[in-house]
Parts: structure tokens; C-alpha cells; sequence
């Protein structure tokens, strides 16, 4: 129930023009219904909020796209890995797609990206580095002043070490807020979540059978999820890596960045 109606019976409640469901006051309609019900969620600002104070709002070109997946009929894919870079796993990632001569798309925490840039640099010609935040928090639960001061450190953190300012935002655990969606309108980004997710808790000590799991569900436009820091289970996935390349290749598949296969999606709807 929210804080200020704690105490009251149901038939207090209805008076003051509240409904109790689920143990929660909800306005019908009164000023003090409507006190109560955004105590906790502020109309503007908040984490929930997708505005910023009632001036002119600060976000660039005002469009925001969310994707999930590349629309294209292509046999085109696009591997990511996030959270990192750490000398842990991303070496050997980085190790197995240049054998391979693989481009995948890192979303890179911005401490990460500070504290273990050696790890990356001068290793990521052809590859794409996107923001996952600056010290992995989840940014829906914060306001926009905190979400957007996130976002732009640790921005500011893949642009020193890439020399390209990222144009990609993968909030952690694909939680997104009002505030999380205003912070990437005012940075210009896209933001990406994923159409398929490595699943490595399925296939323990099994890098085949996990990668022939990934191998058959993907389809065209597939954004596939990865990680190249964790737990050690993750590494199912990452020593599988490599028949999870053939096996895609086997069927067709050519591997491209994010922004390669939005691109290509873009180029397929204009051309109808």
C-alpha cells in the first residue's frame, strides 16, 4: 500500500476516492489520490519519466529507435559480447574472431574500459564498440540526471579509447526507463537489445551442444547476446565459439556488425 494511505481502512480509502488493488492505493481521481500514487514515480525527471522539467527537451534529433533484431530477408548476423573488457576472457574472443575473421560488436562497461584498455587497444579494427553503461548499474532504476551522467562518462571513456564516440547503448539486463530512453535520445544513440541470447547454464561443460544450439535458432537479422567477462559457465559459449562461426557459416550466414545489419535493413525497406 503506498506510504501515505498505511493505517487507513478500505472504507477510509474509498472516501478519500482510492481503490486498493493488490495491496496498492490507486487515485480515482482526487488530488490526494494523485499526491500519493507519484510520491514514488515523479511525473518528470524520475526514473520512470521520459521528460526532463517542463522546458525544451534536450535530446538532439528527438527520435529514438529500439531494435531488437536487423529487418532484413539477408542471411546476415551479429554477434555481441558485453560487460567487458577484462584480461579474464575478451582476449580470447578477440583471438578467435580474428582467426576467423569474424566483426562482432562490443558493448563495454566504462570502468572496464578504463581500468583495462590495454586488453583492447589496438585490437579492434573492424569490430564495433558500443555503451553498456559505466559501472554496470541498472540505469532504469535512476533518475535522468544519474542515468544520463552514467551514460556520458562512460561514453566519453570508449571514445578516448576508440577515437569514435559510440553511436549504440545496450542498457544492462535490456532494463529500460523513461530516463534511460531521454539519457540516449540526448546522446544520439540506438539503442540494441538482442533477438537471442547465449544460454550456457543449458549446456554445462557441453561448448558443442551449446553451439548447435545457437547455430539452428538463428534467422536472418538475428542480434546475438554474449558475454566475455562472468562466471566461468559463460565459457561454454566462448570455447564453442568456433563451431558456432562454421556452423553458421554452414549455413549461409555472414557475420556483420550492429550497425552493418541495421544498415543493410535500412538499405532492404528503402529498396521495396
Amino acid at each position: 500500500m503506498a506510504e501515505g494511505a498505511r493505517g487507513w481502512g478500505r472504507r477510509d480509502l474509498l472516501r478519500r476516492g482510492l481503490l486498493v488493488v493488490g495491496g496498492v492505493a490507486i487515485g480515482a481521481g482526487t488530488s490526494e489520490a494523485w499526491r500519493i500514487t507519484h510520491r514514488r514515480t515523479p511525473i518528470a525527471g524520475g526514473p520512470a519519466g521520459t521528460t526532463l522539467g517542463n522546458g525544451q527537451q534536450d535530446v538532439g534529433s528527438g527520435a529514438l529507435e529500439v531494435v531488437w533484431s536487423g529487418r532484413t530477408n539477408q542471411r546476415l548476423v551479429a554477434l555481441t559480447f558485453d560487460d567487458g573488457p577484462a584480461p579474464q576472457w575478451t582476449p580470447m574472443v578477440l583471438d578467435t574472431l580474428a582467426q576467423h575473421r569474424v566483426p562482432a560488436t562490443f558493448f563495454m562497461v566504462g570502468a572496464q574500459v578504463r581500468r583495462h584498455a590495454d586488453v583492447v587497444r589496438d585490437r579492434l579494427a573492424g569490430h564495433e564498440v558500443g555503451n553498456h553503461s559505466w559501472e554496470h548499474r541498472d540505469l532504469a532504476a535512476l533518475d535522468a540526471a544519474e542515468a544520463y551522467d552514467d551514460l556520458r562518462r562512460s561514453h566519453d571513456a570508449i571514445a578516448d579509447l576508440t577515437g569514435v564516440p559510440p553511436a549504440l547503448l545496450r542498457p544492462p539486463y535490456g532494463h529500460l526507463g523513461g530516463a534511460v530512453l531521454h539519457a540516449a535520445a540526448r546522446l544520439d544513440y540506438r539503442l540494441v537489445l538482442w533477438s537471442l541470447q547465449m544460454v550456457e547454464r543449458e549446456f554445462p561443460d557441453d561448448p558443442a551442444g551449446h553451439a548447435r544450439r545457437i547455430v539452428a535458432a538463428v534467422r536472418p537479422g538475428t542480434i546475438v547476446l554474449g558475454h566475455d567477462v562472468g562466471a566461468r559457465r559463460r565459457l561454454v559459449a566462448l570455447r564453442g565459439l568456433t563451431d558456432m562461426i562454421n556452423g553458421l557459416r554452414s549455413r549461409g550466414y555472414t557475420f556483420v556488425t550492429v550497425s552493418a545489419l541495421l544498415g543493410a535493413g535500412m538499405a532492404s525497406t528503402t529498396t521495396r
